[in-house]
């Protein structure tokens, strides 16, 4: 993917010149960008509204790249990580990727592979985004429906014909055919497949 207007690159680090260094490389190719000399204000001004990824220095004064990351998780902030360190360290590297990071890079960082983890993280970022606005899309419509067309909808999602469904809900097949009228209707669905996968969310 190209760079994305919509997405913000954020940069954690303690070091004004990698921080200035970064800032240049991808905003040469297109990405807009928000640097922070440190976590605490990072963590005080960023706006996790906005789509993009997150470019952070393990080792820093007060509170570190890993420390952070568990803040982030706590809050249930996903913003892709892509960690940056000037030490190679294994150990952490492995810690940090077991966390949910997105790639572990050493200094001094190699411009293509930083370009293409950013991509990755950007892309991985607005797929998320988008799974939990489907979601929630789904709930919304899902909340349509009376009790009644809740049962139905669930026997329509696995397959059952409307003859089943009467039988199973002890009601008349009539007003089977009727509710799964309303459910299609609401849902905003054509098929029992669309039907089970939102209820599935």
């Amino acid at each position: 993917m190209s760079a994305n207007p919509m997405s913000v690159v954020r940069i954690v680090d303690d070091d004004e010149d990698v921080r200035n260094s970064l800032k240049f490389l991808l905003e040469a190719e297109g990405w807009k960008t928000q640097v922070y000399a440190n976590a605490d204000e990072f963590l005080e001004k960023d706006n996790a509204m906005i789509p993009g990824c997150l470019i952070l220095d393990i080792r820093m004064p007060g509170t570190s790249g890993l420390m952070l990351q568990n803040r982030l998780i706590e809050a249930e902030y996903a913003l892709p990580i892509i960690f940056i360190t000037a030490f190679a360290e294994v150990g952490t590297a492995v810690m940090a990727l077991r966390r949910g990071a997105l790639d572990f890079l050493t200094k001094p960082i190699n411009d293509e592979r930083l370009l293409e983890s950013v991509e990755t993280a950007v892309s991985n970022d607005w797929k998320r985004r988008s799974s939990i606005e489907h979601s929630k899309k789904a709930h919304e419509l899902v909340s349509l429906l009376t009790v009644r067309e809740l049962d139905v909808a669930r026997l329509v999602a696995e397959g059952l014909s409307n003859k089943q469904i009467a039988v199973n809900l002890g009601i008349a097949e009539t007003t089977v055919k009727v509710h799964r009228t309303s459910i299609y209707r609401k849902l905003e669905v054509k098929t029992p497949l669309e039907i089970f996968k939102l209820l599935e969310r």
